[in-house]
């Protein structure tokens, strides 16, 4: 076999240009649009949501996207993969069939759903098997915090889409499946690959990385070549040209802007890296130190010669719990002596929470335009420095003691240091904290879940 498969990116994240997957499926030839809605923290935020509504729990902005696209998706027989079902793939399978029936498309368009990976309701279980679900950082047992728990789900790998698109899928809905396991699985259903080839697997799982952000390969957020990019405001998102041997490039539609570079896609290759001999998934363990980046032409990059090897016999999963409450408040001090009196206010804030009483885990100042960014790296700012931005934020596991330092910000306006000017935002708003506690779980505790209908 010989085909070349196109794959695009139409999201990176959730709250990403909502254009893109637009301009990807009318921009040019695609077989398949993938678009990654996850992060470790979208759970938990969909989680509580599905909590006050059953209903909810996904990427709602999924929906009318599709709108958009359904009926060139149907006829041109474009397949699309995308975890944006959050912690209710069913109900975002169910809300993106109704769009289909008032398209016309009843009894034409097909929707999977992959779940089996939201465990929230196996934790007790679990627990009481010997399945301790060890913080990996800490070493805790989760029963440590399990009261405190929000959402639990485990990062499923591409074997359960490549059902879904052998069952003929459309459209693929999942929950927490990898970001890419999204792109692995078009690739390993196309091309017949098996699960143990364990270098194919690891180039399906690099193409999946390297696309999984959207435009952040293509000239976005692009740090050593950024003042060259050519039209950001029309940025083109990244395709994935796949062969069936596991070498694929990168490249994007004709006349949109951006600049897929070698440099611009192993700025991509880095990101959320941690050891490059040992990137393990669900499908396998990818070796990066093997790539190889060629460009072969104006934006498009060749990717090659990536090796892996077996996966664990684990896999990760992504808990979130209550951790407490924060709030972060903000003024703006101006010029002359800006930065003394944003450091004279946070001297003035912290004597008056002692003098209440009000004992926090932690209270953090940042001094925005001074060293925000970089910290004590970015050493004293000049006299001159026009504008300064007081930022303070606290945290306790008492939302009492939050609450009461929000009242004690704003009487700074006028009985601190002067000139206080800019937007104040107000009374700082107090947020519950969900932290993360990442676990492992052994394989052969989870059985994904694959359905597929016709709307």
């Amino acid at each position: 076999m010989t085909r070349t498969i196109r794959i695009a990116s139409g999201q990176g994240f959730w709250g990403d240009w909502l254009e893109a997957p637009v301009r990807q499926v009318e921009g040019g030839p695609i077989d398949y649009l993938m678009m990654d809605y996850l992060a470790e923290v979208t759970m938990s935020i969909m989680q509580k949501q599905k909590e006050r509504d059953p209903k909810s729990g996904y990427a709602r902005d999924v929906v009318p996207l599709l709108q958009h696209i359904l009926t060139k998706v149907v006829e041109r027989n474009i397949r699309v993969t995308t975890n944006a079902g959050g912690v209710n793939p069913d109900a975002c399978a169910q809300a993106i069939a109704e769009t289909g029936r008032a398209l016309g498309l009843g009894g034409k368009l097909r929707i999977g759903t992959v779940t089996g990976d939201d465990i929230l309701g196996r934790l007790d279980d679990l627990i009481a098997r010997g399945v301790e679900l060890r913080d990996m950082d800490s070493g805790r047992p989760l029963a440590d915090i399990r009261d405190t728990v929000l959402s639990a789900n485990v990062y499923l790998g591409a074997w359960p889409v490549v059902d879904a698109l052998k069952q003929g899928a459309h459209v693929v809905i999942t929950g927490r499946v990898t970001d890419t396991g999204l792109t692995l699985g078009p690739m390993a259903h196309e091309f017949g690959w098996k699960a143990d080839d364990w270098s194919l697997m690891a180039a399906g799982t690099i193409a999946g990385h390297i696309i999984e952000c959207g435009a952040q390969c293509s000239g976005g957020n692009y740090l050593a070549g950024w003042p060259d990019v050519p039209a950001l405001e029309e940025i083109g998102y990244p395709i994935v040209e796949a062969r069936p041997d596991g070498t694929f490039s990168i490249s994007k539609h004709p006349g949109t802007g951006g600049a897929i570079t070698v440099a611009s896609v192993a700025e991509q290759l880095l990101y959320e890296m941690g050891d490059p001999r040992n990137y393990i998934t669900p499908d396998c363990v990818a070796d990066f130190t093997t790539i190889r980046l060629e460009q072969e032409g104006a934006d498009r990059v060749r990717v090659f010669g990536i090796a892996g090897r077996p996966a664990t016999d684990s896999l990760k999963v992504s808990v979130a719990y209550r951790h407490g409450w924060k709030a972060v408040g903000t003024l703006v001090y101006s010029w002359p002596d800006a930065y003394a009196k944003a450091r004279e206010a946070d001297r003035v804030l912290r004597a008056r929470l002692d003098r209440l009483g009000l004992r926090f885990d932690e209270v953090l100042t940042e001094f925005v335009g001074v060293n925000a960014t970089h910290g004590p790296l970015a050493g004293e700012p000049s006299p001159d420095i026009a504008e300064v931005q007081l930022r303070v934020g606290v945290r306790s596991p008492k939302k009492a003691r939050v609450e009461r330092f929000t009242r004690e910000l704003a009487p700074l306006i006028l009985n601190g240091p002067p000139s206080v000017t800019g937007f104040a935002g107000g009374r700082p708003k107090v947020e519950e904290i969900v932290a993360y506690w990442p676990a492992l779980v052994p394989k052969k505790e989870i059985a994904p879940v694959v359905k597929v209908v016709t709307a």
